[in-house]
Parts: structure tokens; C-alpha cells; sequence
């Protein structure tokens, strides 16, 4: 009987589990592995900087539902750690394995030896070393299955370059099933007296808010999220993946839940009853405390994990479980229930919500430099319901943000809590990578666009034809603005007013200037139809947006606490 190396292993694996992406960048401790992986029907997706590769694994986990795979070397595992950092923030099913110098040689001083595995351990939900080729398959197995466990996440291994290529009798390899079969899909007990209880506090309620999460977005929730919102009647805001779970065309849904960015979401201040669904009680939500959520409003939580539920403020009731399954125990529930009309405060939601959509288009004027909202106007008009749209961080984005709706599930993409800036390019291309038939509109700034904006010669070696339209204020804007706000200077946030377009033209893809609005249009038309990378280089104003408004007015409000 022939020999099997570890390297055979870990390809047997990830084949057996459907994984054909690999992100990579290339290096000494993982040449075994990926050589032996080229003769399998993998493809690899090869970076221009390992955090982008893992930007890109976490993204088409994400969008696909499937285990997101980058391989990195030792120095380029320590380029990662800040990518899983974000990813561990974003819930995203994603291994990272990285190879190492022998095993032998660890702890001497081995060429690039660094601690893999205390250095992932505070941004993964686990990492291990594999010692010995046989415990391969268990341990990726182990891996997988813990990153799709509760609230999703990072799973880390080091595989030694020497276990890599070690050679075992394949009947030394235990026979192992697919994660997912493996899978323990039970929920905690769930008594009927909770469910009747959280149906009974909503129907009492007057002005009831459902919050739908990342960890709603699991699966397919959509479609349940939106039964018993329409059966209740219920208004609904969506944020992180469960953006686009249902529609913000959807009569019930409100859009996006930020309260510096919809002015509807600002009204669960005035919410008697709020139902998290995989919802963190965390800043984003002001950690479900005073102003942003009512002392005397009654909150409910379903969550897939147990510690997330009643984190930072008690909860009248909690489930934890997988969202889709206890919502269908709960709509088989809410079916046999007559349930009250809430139009008033559907009303109350509707009119803040348009009167945020006014304020927004007061701003989208022709003149020059252009307002940041007279380009989501024009790109608006541009739109079809099927494309993907990116959105990187600063002021030009969160006004996109603020604008721009999200109609289907997993078509709205925005940075993870972490806030890494320049993720959205390496996000653009792993969804473009998922959905090769849909448009990808990435909208960035000029500061984020600075990390990982090389990824445009990725984009042109793998024929990834995304969109950016990239607002170019010659600043770190949202920083600027604070920066004059409360200290009337600005220190180490001023840039240079960079021709990117050209940057993008050098690379191969398509790039354009475009300085007046008039121009924008046919510039659109030009780089959407353009079958390469494109990038319009727009110049804009220095426009405050609400989300750096709402950070200043922040700060003050804590220095005048403390006066």
C-alpha cells in the first residue's frame, strides 16, 4: 500500500468538504501543500498582501455560506493576524492555515519562527499546531466544525512544513465524515412558556422594533424574519450580513439600523419592546442602555450563543439557539395569535425615514468640488436590483451608506464591527469571485482605497471586473472633521490629491478623472460596460458626514459631562 503525505491530506479534506477557493500568497512554509494542491481542481486566488487574502476568505465565507480557506507562510501569517482579527468581528466560517519550519526545529530559533499559535489565539475561536500528518483530517474537521458552531468565527492551524510532507500509511488515517454531518444542529431546550411569553410582551406592546444581526443572516432566515414580520406586523432594521434579509423596498422594513445614518432607527428611543434577532448588545446599539434604548422598554433576545444573551442588560426573555429554527417554533406560535395594528408608530417610522432620504438629496447639488450625495444620486440612477454593492469606511462611504438601499440578502457589504479600513476592495473581489453574472459596485474613499489598493493588480491577473467609484477628498476625512471640531486643527489627516485612475490604468484595469458631475454619467456608463477593473477617480468636497457628526458631537457631549 502505497504512502500518503500530509500535504495529500490536507487536499483530501478541503475537496471532500466542496472547498475549490484557495487565497493565498505564496511563501517557503506552505510550498508543499499548495504544490500538491494545484493537481486537485482547487483554484487559487494569489494576493498581492496576505491580509487582502484573508479579507477575500472571510468575505466568500460569508457570502457563500461555505468554509473560506487562505493558506499564508510564517512572516505572511503575521501580515494576516489583523485580517482574522476582522474576521473574527464579522462571524465568518473561515480556516486559516499557515505552514511553519519543522517541527524539529521549533523553539531554536527556527528560520522565521514566530507563536502562530498564541499570536491567533485572541482573534480566532481556536488555534492548534498539527503535530503528525494521521491527526490531519481530525483536526481540519475539529476546525470546521467549531467555526460553524454558535455565533460563527476563525478557527487557526499551523501545519509544519515537515508534517506537510510526511509520509503515512493510509490506513493510519481514521475515516472521517464531513464536518457538516457532524454537525449537532439541536437547540437548548426551548419551554412553550418562553414563547408565549415573548408573543405575549409583543402583542401588548404599542411601538414593538425587531433588530435583525449578523447572526440572523445564517442560512436561510430571510424568509422566516419576513413571515412574522408580516404575520405581526412589526417593523423591522437590518444591520451587518442581515442587511438586504429583507428588503428596504419592504413596506415593514425600515432599512439600515445606525442611528447616525437612518433616521429611523433613532426612534428605538421611543420603542416599548425591542426583539433582538442574533443581535449583540454592543456599542453599535449602545449597548441596549439609555438614550438609544429605553430604560422601560421591555428587551427580548434570540441568539445562537448563551453568553451573548443579556451581556449588558437583562432581557425579559432570552432564547438561545439557532435564529431560523426558533423562529419557526415561534411563528407556528404567532399563527394561532390575533395580533393588534401598529400604523401609528409605523407611521412615526415612515415619516423619519423619508425626512432622512430629504435632508440626504438636499445635498446632492451640482457644483464643485461635487457633494459626496451628488454622486450616490447619479450612481443611484445607475442601479439594478441584482448588483453588489461595497462600501469601505469614511465620510464619502457612510453617506453611500446612509443612501444607497439594501434589497437582497447578502448585496449590501460593509466593513465588520473591527472597522478595518480598505477590506472593501479584497470584498468586491471575493463577491465578484461568488457571483461572477452580478455587478460589484465598491464605493471607497482615498484614505481607505491607500490599504490594499494594489489588489487592483489581483483584480487584473484573475479578470475580476468590480467597479469602484472612489471619492477623493485628499484627506483622512472623517478624522479631519473631528480633528477641527474639537481641537481647530488638523494634525497628520491632510493627502495628496493622487491620480488613482492612472494607478489603475498601470495595473492593467480601467481608470478615469472625473471632477464635474456632468461628466460622471457617461463615466459610469464607460467604466460598468469596460470588462476589466475599473476605477473613476471622483474629486469631492470635504462634506462632514452624519456618522462623524455624530462622533463629534459625541466627544463633546463627554467633555461637558465631565465639566
Amino acid at each position: 500500500m502505497s504512502k500518503i503525505t500530509g500535504c495529500h491530506l490536507i487536499a483530501n479534506v478541503l475537496s471532500k468538504e466542496g472547498v475549490k477557493n484557495i487565497f493565498t500568497l505564496a511563501g517557503d512554509h506552505i510550498l508543499p501543500v499548495i504544490d500538491v494542491m494545484s493537481d486537485f481542481d482547487f483554484r487559487f486566488f494569489d494576493t498581492r498582501h496576505e491580509q487582502a487574502a484573508v479579507h477575500m476568505a472571510d468575505v466568500w465565507a460569508r457570502a457563500t455560506d461555505n468554509p473560506g480557506i487562505v493558506m499564508t507562510t510564517t512572516p505572511g501569517f503575521a501580515n494576516a493576524i489583523p485580517g482574522i482579527a476582522s474576521a473574527l468581528h464579522a462571524e465568518s466560517p473561515m480556516l486559516s492555515i499557515s505552514g511553519s519550519a519543522e517541527t524539529s526545529e521549533l523553539g531554536k530559533g527556527a528560520m522565521q519562527e514566530i507563536d502562530q499559535i498564541g499570536m491567533a489565539a485572541p482573534v480566532t475561536k481556536a488555534s492548534w499546531i498539527i503535530d503528525d500528518a494521521a491527526k490531519i483530517p481530525l483536526m481540519m474537521n475539529r476546525a470546521l466544525k467549531l467555526a460553524y458552531s454558535g455565533r460563527r468565527g476563525p478557527v487557526h492551524l499551523t501545519i509544519p512544513v515537515d508534517v506537510q510532507e510526511q509520509r503515512i500509511q493510509p490506513d493510519q488515517v481514521p475515516e472521517i465524515k464531513s464536518f457538516r454531518a457532524n454537525m449537532n444542529n439541536s437547540q437548548e431546550s426551548i419551554s412553550s412558556k418562553q414563547i408565549d411569553q415573548l408573543l405575549e410582551i409583543l402583542i401588548s406592546a404599542e411601538r414593538p422594533l425587531i433588530i435583525a444581526g449578523s447572526a440572523a443572516s445564517y442560512g436561510d432566515v430571510g424568509r422566516r424574519i419576513q413571515e412574522f414580520v408580516e404575520m405581526s406586523g412589526i417593523p423591522l432594521l437590518t444591520e451587518g450580513d442581515a442587511r438586504g434579509i429583507v428588503s428596504d423596498d419592504h413596506p415593514l422594513c425600515f432599512g439600515f439600523f445606525d442611528t447616525a445614518l437612518n433616521g429611523a432607527s433613532k426612534l428605538i428611543s421611543d420603542a416599548d419592546v425591542v426583539l433582538l434577532l442574533g443581535r449583540k448588545q454592543d456599542f453599535v446599539i449602545g449597548y441596549t442602555a439609555p438614550p438609544i434604548v429605553s430604560k422601560e422598554a421591555a428587551l427580548m433576545q434570540i441568539d445562537p450563543q448563551h453568553s451573548e444573551i443579556g451581556r449588558n442588560r437583562p432581557v425579559e426573555v432570552g432564547i438561545c439557539g439557532d435564529v431560523s429554527s426558533v423562529l419557526d417554533i415561534v411563528i407556528d406560535s404567532a399563527k394561532k395569535r390575533i395580533w393588534p395594528t401598529f400604523k401609528p408608530w409605523i407611521k412615526q417610522l415612515t415619516i423619519a425615514r423619508r425626512n432622512h432620504f430629504e435632508v440626504l438629496e438636499s445635498f446632492a447639488k451640482s457644483e464643485n468640488p461635487l457633494h459626496a450625495m451628488a454622486v450616490h444620486n447619479t450612481v443611484k440612477s445607475f442601479l439594478e436590483p441584482d448588483d453588489l454593492l461595497v462600501f469601505d469606511g469614511g465620510d464619502f462611504c457612510h453617506f453611500a451608506r446612509a443612501y444607497l438601499p439594501a434589497v437582497n440578502p447578502r448585496s449590501w457589504w460593509y466593513l465588520p464591527p473591527l472597522g478595518m479600513l480598505g477590506s472593501g476592495l479584497p470584498t468586491a473581489l471575493a463577491l465578484k469571485i461568488a457571483h461572477p453574472e452580478r455587478r460589484v459596485i465598491l464605493f471607497s474613499g482615498d484614505g481607505s482605497f491607500g490599504f490594499n489598493g494594489f489588489e487592483f493588480d489581483t483584480a487584473v491577473r484573475h479578470n475580476l471586473p468590480i467597479v469602484c467609484v472612489l471619492g477623493n477628498d485628499s484627506a483622512w476625512g472623517i478624522d479631519r472633521q473631528i480633528q477641527l471640531q474639537l481641537y481647530d486643527r488638523s494634525v497628520a489627516t491632510d493627502l495628496l490629491p493622487s491620480k488613482y485612475d492612472q494607478l489603475v490604468r498601470s495595473l492593467g484595469g480601467y481608470g478615469e478623472h472625473v471632477e464635474h458631475i456632468e461628466e460622471l454619467p457617461d463615466a459610469l456608463e464607460r467604466a460598468l460596460k469596460f470588462n476589466r477593473p475599473s476605477l473613476l477617480n471622483v474629486s469631492v468636497q470635504r462634506a462632514i458626514s452624519p456618522r462623524a457628526q455624530a462622533a463629534v458631537d459625541r466627544w463633546k457631549s463627554s467633555w461637558n459631562s465631565e465639566e
